[in-house]
This record gives C-alpha cells, structure tokens and sequence, in this order.
C-alpha cells in the first residue's frame, strides 16, 4: 500500500475517533486502583481502602458499593489478573433478583462503561422467572457483562491495524473508491477493532447459589494479564 495514502487514511482516522490521554496505565480498575503489579502490592493498596484481611487467609473483606464483600486476587505469572468479590451475606431468590437486577441498571447509567451486548436490557431477569428452579434444574447461569471505556486509545495503532485488514480484501484502488460494501465492511473492522481493545477490561458478575442461599459473584479482570496460551 503506498505510504502517502496510507498516511492520508490514518489522518482520517484521527479525526473520526475521540480520545482522551491521562498519564495512567490503561487497564481495569478496581476502586480506583489498576488490577496489575504483584499480589502483595495489591493487598496493601486494597487495605488503604479500608479492607482488611480475613485471618489464616489471603482473602480481604470490607465495604464495596454499599455491600459486605470478600476479595480474592488471582494472578498469572506473579501478575494481578482479577479481582474477585462475592457478597458475604447471602439472601433469598427474590432478594438476589432485584439486587442483580440493580446492579445491571447501575452499570448501563455508568458512563464509565458499556454493556457487552448491544441491549444490555437482555440481562434483566424478569419478575416471574423462578431463578431457584432454573438454575437447579436447568443449570441456567446468571450473568451480566460490561466493559470499562479506555483511558486512552492509540488511535494511529488503531487505524493501521484497520488499513492493514482492509488491505488483506481490497486494493488500493478499491479503497479510495469505497463502494457501499467497502464502506459497511470498514464500519464492521473499525468495531471490532474497537471491541477487542475494550474487551481487555472487562467487568462482569453472575448470580452465586449455595445450600439455597443466593449472592452475588463480581470479576474485575484485566485481559493483558491473562494467560493466552503462552505457556502451551
């Protein structure tokens, strides 16, 4: 692809895609703090919060969004990878469907992030639905999936990966003439390419059950920590 064109194609992108810098490593956060570094470093920056830990155990308890929660880090390749929360006081089918429910409404008014699904009203469970025989009998999970909006976005990364796509399918000349294929075609890759950078902060939770006692489960993960294979 000639270079000037391909300039010209990344200032285009520049333009279209809003960003904002902060000098801060952009990846999950939990109350503020970025779910990477070591173990220990994590446990201390969670006890500032007010979290303490739960004695002959590595799991902190404390206060999260009005609630009493345990944390426990896990970590993969001595990295912070996810911080899990489950409620501590456990309830009733009934109450866990409204406190569910709440938390999906919370998240969606949250500018600080978007659902996974485009209609994030598909998670709600419905007054009727017996939650209890679903998820005994029909091993229905429920669960709810948001993502946290980039910090930051390197929007010429962004647009080469973009053009570097759109090449492996059109010419140069093709897409200097964008037809409306083309044009529907770089909509989709620009969205997908974009989903896959918010994808990497993901933050989701689902209902618990244990010994007919109901609570929420909450997972802050960050995706770059994961483990991708590398070890196969």
């Amino acid at each position: 692809m000639d270079a000037n064109f391909k300039k010209l194609f990344t200032v285009y992108f520049l333009f279209i895609i809003p960003v904002v810098l902060i000098a801060q490593k952009d990846v999950t956060q939990f109350l503020g703090i970025p779910v990477d570094g070591s173990k220990a470093v994590m446990i201390e920056k969670l006890k500032s919060k007010g979290f303490t830990m739960v004695p002959n155990t590595d799991i902190l308890v404390g206060q999260f969004n009005g609630s009493s929660v345990y944390v426990t880090i896990a970590t993969n390749n001595k990295k912070v990878c996810r911080i899990a929360i489950s409620d501590v006081h456990k309830c009733n089918a009934s109450d866990i469907k409204i406190r569910f429910n709440n938390l999906i409404q919370q998240f969606a008014k949250n500018e600080k992030y978007m659902a996974s699904s485009l209609n994030y009203e598909e998670y709600l469970i419905s007054k009727d639905e017996d939650i209890a025989y679903e998820m005994s009998v029909n091993n229905k999970r429920y669960q709810a999936a948001f993502y946290q909006l980039p910090l930051k976005i390197d929007k010429v990364a962004l647009a080469e990966t973009v053009i570097s796509k759109l090449a492996l399918k059109y010419t140069e000349e093709q897409i200097s003439n964008p037809t409306e294929e083309l044009t529907l075609d770089l909509i989709s890759l620009e969205f997908q390419v974009m989903l896959d950078i918010y994808s990497k902060k993901s933050v989701w939770f689902m209902i618990s059950e244990t010994y007919g006692k109901y609570y929420i489960s909450m997972f802050y993960d960050n995706e770059y920590n994961r483990a991708d294979g590398e070890d196969l």
